[in-house]
């Protein structure tokens, strides 16, 4: 039988426990994703999509484009591999807090969020509602910067543009401050206005990298439902790497099934799945900050 032909388990790709053993360690190293053993049918699934897009015939041969280092592909592959469940106000807990905080820090310095894991913007988006309900007029000193591994999802986050059912458990106050319904060909979609796409940058970033695109100090950082695909040491990996980049009083925002107490070195809860900084770590913070100052670096 070849390849091409289907398994004796229905695929129409052969798909041994080896493949799935080098998929897991390929996503694993380049974007920290822990894959567990039930989730072979779901690998399967995606991948076999890219190789009917590339026309390649077995996934002998797809990964040994990945082993050498095929840019293109990569991006494909990783962008196939993550999931990207999201909602306009989801654990919607958090926003209140999001707005508290605003409060207390507004007219203080510039304030600038990090959504880090922002799929197809309805979480920064969010965000950005909350400055602007929070703040008013002073919602234009306050910058977001939203992240994602996912290039495609960025591309539909920066147009801002969803079916009218993303936005069915909104309120209509809510969408009709802040959404244009289309009409005729863009009949059934809604808009983000452009107030809330003006405050909000979109850019690739793989929390895996050494080096990332952002400038610290940061007043909060949403990194929400993203960390439950890490292993325990990646996760306090990135939460390190979190410390230095926010102001001694900045928060972090939590997933609702997703908990920091293996890094207590460096965050404490605070709230319902909101965290700041520990003792040690706000003290580093503070003198972060009088070194930003002292450099007239924000």
């Amino acid at each position: 039988m070849s390849d091409t032909q289907v398994d004796k388990e229905g695929r129409e790709f052969k798909f041994t426990i080896n493949d799935f053993e080098r998929v897991r360690k390929l996503i694993y190293d380049h974007a920290g994703i822990s894959l567990g053993d039930s989730k072979q049918e779901l690998v399967y699934s995606r991948l076999s999509r890219r190789l009917r897009a590339t026309g390649i015939s077995n996934f002998k041969e797809y990964l040994l484009l990945l082993e050498n280092n095929n840019e293109a592909e990569w991006e494909e592959f990783a962008n196939s591999l993550t999931t990207n469940l999201t909602s306009f106000f989801r654990e919607a807990h958090h926003f209140p807090a999001l707005a508290e905080h605003l409060r207390a820090i507004a007219g203080k310095h510039p304030i600038t969020l990090w959504c880090s894991a922002a799929s197809t913007g309805e979480e920064p988006y969010t965000m950005a509602m909350t400055v602007i309900d929070t703040l008013g007029r002073e919602a234009s000193h306050v910058n977001i910067i939203a992240t994602d591994l996912d290039t495609n999802v960025l591309t539909t986050a920066r147009a801002g543009m969803y079916p009218e059912e993303r936005i069915a458990k909104l309120s209509d106050e809510v969408v009709k401050r802040y959404f244009q319904r289309g009409t005729g060909a863009q009949s059934g979609m809604v808009k983000v206005r452009q107030e809330l796409r003006d405050m909000v940058t979109f850019r690739q970033l793989n929390l895996l990298d050494n080096n990332w695109s952002l400038r610290a100090p940061l007043d909060a950082i949403f990194c929400r439902n993203v960390m439950i695909y890490f292993d325990k040491s990646t996760q306090l990996s990135i939460l390190k790497k979190f410390v230095p980049l926010l102001r001694h009083n900045g928060l972090l925002f939590a997933g609702h099934s997703e908990s920091f107490h293996h890094a207590g070195e460096y965050f404490k809860l605070r709230g319902k799945t909101v965290y700041e900084l520990s003792p040690l770590a706000r003290r580093h913070a503070h003198e972060n900050e009088h070194n930003f100052s002292a450099k007239g670096v924000r």
